[in-house]
């Protein structure tokens, strides 16, 4: 499925919630089912700068996609990487790359997120895209 093809899914599933207190609690729901990530993996180096809770992201390249895994310490936090992880895990470098973001607005998230994590949202964004552009690299030498 494409990244569009996901995002779009998901502006589908928020808007079948009537206030922000339901999309919080699907949007918790979606961060208690990301997999759990290898204790190993949660170093200083997986944090991401720029949010105010703990969140570690690893990537990996499996049959030239990025894989992503990640976690949090606080559960609206996992959620809303949980919900870039579905967007942009199983994807190509390019892919990533490439992608819009808007589909964040249009679920509302930015507007209903404290600027703190806010902030914090466009560091995880940037993240992903930082690692899709290593393997990028990577993948062209």
């Amino acid at each position: 499925m494409t990244i569009e093809a996901i995002q779009e899914e998901l502006i589908d599933e928020f808007s079948m919630f009537d206030d922000w207190m339901q999309r919080y609690e699907y949007m918790i729901d979606l961060g208690k089912s990301l997999p759990i990530i290898d204790e190993n993996l949660k170093t200083d180096d997986k944090l991401i700068k720029g949010c105010q809770s703990k969140v570690w992201l690893n990537a990996e390249l499996k049959d030239d996609k990025v894989v992503f895994t990640a976690d949090s310490d606080a559960i609206i936090t996992k959620g809303i990487i949980a919900i870039l992880i579905r967007s942009f895990s199983g994807q190509t470098p390019e892919a990533i790359l490439s992608a819009n973001t808007d589909f964040i607005d249009e679920i509302g998230l930015k507007e209903h997120l404290s600027p703190t994590r806010a902030n914090g949202l466009v560091s995880m964004i940037k993240q992903l895209k930082l690692y899709a552009l290593a393997y990028q690299t990577q993948l062209k030498n």
